[in-house]
């Protein structure tokens, strides 16, 4: 199963660029996996945030394809542990082809990037910054395939 991680904007951060690229490189020893970032909107002060989460939107629905499993990291999604996430992703590895995760811009989704999901996943019932979700949710990825693995760098 490939595995895709799509974001929207750069990161700005030098901190969080580099623990998403030591995730990243260490996620690829468990699953093959990649990071597509779609360049931040130009301009978007002329824009409304619904014109601008459709000009978003439309950039994600060009990168998905029709057999993809698109899980969107949203607030409203179901809350795992970290061991319910492995269990869950050792399915996917099972049913997806590939496995496509999006962090969204900040006003979120597009109606029409909902309705091609099919998960909604929250990390937390806080609020992060979008350059902190991205480093956290990649641990929590990593995190995922050395349960899967048994490997010792979780603990209960």
């Amino acid at each position: 199963m490939k595995t895709e991680l799509i974001l929207v904007g750069r990161t700005v951060s030098k901190e969080f660029a580099r623990l998403i690229d030591d995730y990243s490189e260490r996620i690829t020893h468990y699953l093959p996996f990649s990071i597509t970032t779609i360049p931040e909107l130009k301009s978007t002060g002329s824009l409304s945030e619904e014109q601008q989460k459709s000009a978003e939107g439309e950039q994600i629905l060009r990168r998905l394809q029709p057999s993809d499993t698109v899980v969107l990291l949203d607030e409203h999604g179901r809350e795992p542990r970290s061991v319910e996430l492995a269990a869950w992703l050792q399915k996917k590895q099972l049913s997806a082809r590939r496995l496509v995760f999006v962090i969204g811009g900040p006003y979120g989704f597009s109606p029409a990037v909902y309705e091609r999901a099919n998960e909604q996943l929250s990390l937390s019932r806080l609020t992060f910054s979008h350059q902190m979700v991205r480093a956290i949710f990649l641990e929590q990825l990593y995190r995922a395939c050395t349960i899967i693995k048994g490997e010792p760098y979780h603990h209960e």
